[in-house]
């Protein structure tokens, strides 16, 4: 199934069109384990993965009328981690490879240009990884999981596939939609993100929100918008609240039972509108889990793949020069993306390893840059017993994150608070 180039997917289309030279949507995986990583070992796992992951060991080039994912030569290089997560893919780095292998003390993280895959994808490479290397370093079988590949075994087609184009339907959903209420802060002095890190216990969160008749997703959601219509009250009269909103990306490898390790997420805004009076968290959580369970139906969700892959079988959008197609792709990013959410709440779930994994990797963590012209972005994985929510900004103020913390331990949640700056 090897070959040397290939078409981005569906949601891969827009990244490269909506990039500058400040920022690239990318997103971080990473991993502490019990001793000090071996780089050599590191390295030759890297080189025999590339055979198992051909799609990940890419580099971004430009054609005419679409960009395209262009297979390296080699492997990328293990580095040390350097600076702080998620540090600028510029253009040229994209160019030669769009994935980093990191590794500080007892600690490995993977970072990929979203073009390349997904959260999902990008976690069954890590898991991968730290398999390979732990058979290679302790000469130990590793069993296989939903997260963890054989290295061996040959990639399939299926895994490989654009799976929007599959799953489709003929009834595209409009995209029209109100706009949301935008945070407003200090911009850092330099490109440094302030990475905000709340440790919580799976099972209490777990039992919180069953009692709120929710899932987890939609507790933590209905929490960050009373939160968020707080901060809006402070600052706008009451006439004047916008619709308060966040995107979750959908993971529809669930939904469709696809096995593609590109890109197969849809983004979802859900939320309330201020304006129409108060909101318990009660209230919150009700209207959330019945938004998601309204919305995430096999019909809906293939109505809004049609509204991404129609428009791609337009003969006029096929012959049009790629300068023309970033110009509207980046409008369409702007109206449909940025204005109508304040920022993403992604949540990779509940990550289980190969039990002979499990005394080796003490905590996963996923990690996602804000957006373009966003502040803040949260992203949630649960690994063993805990769970990890990291919320990334790029301003000086911290008041989302505060509120947000502060509403979880008022639930009696208790939350161990860490940062990466002082």
């Amino acid at each position: 199934m090897n070959k040397n180039w290939y078409r981005l997917d569906t949601a891969a289309l827009l990244f490269p069109a909506v990039m500058n030279k400040n920022w690239s949507n990318a997103f971080r995986l990473e991993a502490t384990i019990n001793h000090e990583v071996d780089p050599f070992v590191l390295q030759k796992a890297v080189d025999d993965l590339k055979v198992r992951f051909p799609s990940f060991y890419v580099g971004l080039r430009t054609g005419f009328f679409w960009s395209y994912l262009q297979q390296m030569e080699g492997t990328p290089q293990v580095m040390t981690d350097f600076a702080y997560p998620l540090t600028f893919m510029s253009y040229r780095e994209l160019k030669n490879c769009c994935i980093r292998i990191l590794y500080y003390k007892n600690r490995v993280a993977v970072e990929l240009f979203h073009a390349v895959t997904d959260g999902t994808g990008g976690n069954i490479y890590l898991c991968s990884l730290l398999a390979r290397y732990l058979e290679i370093k302790f000469e130990i079988d590793i069993g296989k999981s939903p997260f963890v590949v054989n290295h061996d075994e040959p990639v399939t087609a299926e895994e490989l596939e654009d799976s929007f184009h599959r799953y489709t339907n003929n009834y595209p959903a409009s995209r029209k939609e109100s706009k949301s209420y935008q945070i407003k802060g200090t911009k850092n002095r330099s490109d440094y993100y302030t990475l905000i890190t709340g440790v919580i216990e799976t099972e209490r969160l777990k039992e919180v929100s069953k009692n709120y008749g929710c899932t987890i997703t939609a507790f933590l959601t209905a929490v960050m918008i009373e939160s968020l219509i707080e901060m809006q009250q402070q600052k706008r009269f009451p006439h004047l609240q916008k619709h308060v909103k966040v995107t979750i990306p959908i993971n529809l490898r669930r939904l469709y039972g696809s096995k593609t390790v590109r890109n197969f997420v849809l983004p979802l805004n859900v939320g309330v509108d201020p304006k129409k009076g108060d909101y318990s968290l009660k209230d919150l959580c009700n209207s959330i889990a019945s938004q998601l369970n309204y919305e995430i139906t096999p019909q809906n969700m293939a109505s809004k793949i049609a509204s991404n892959v129609t428009p791609q079988k337009n003969f006029l959008l096929q012959i049009t020069p790629l300068i023309f197609k970033r110009l509207v792709l980046g409008a369409i990013y702007h109206q449909s993306g940025v204005l109508t959410s304040c920022l993403n709440i992604s949540n990779l779930g509940v990550i289980t390893l190969p039990e002979e994994m499990n005394p080796f990797v003490e905590r996963i963590e996923f990690i996602i840059s804000p957006q373009k012209n966003s502040i803040n972005n949260c992203s949630v994985s649960s690994y063993k017993k805990h769970t990890f929510i990291n919320i990334n900004r790029n301003i000086v103020e911290s008041e989302l994150e505060r509120r947000f913390f502060s509403k979880l331990v008022e639930l009696n949640i208790p939350v161990t608070i860490e940062c990466n700056r002082g």
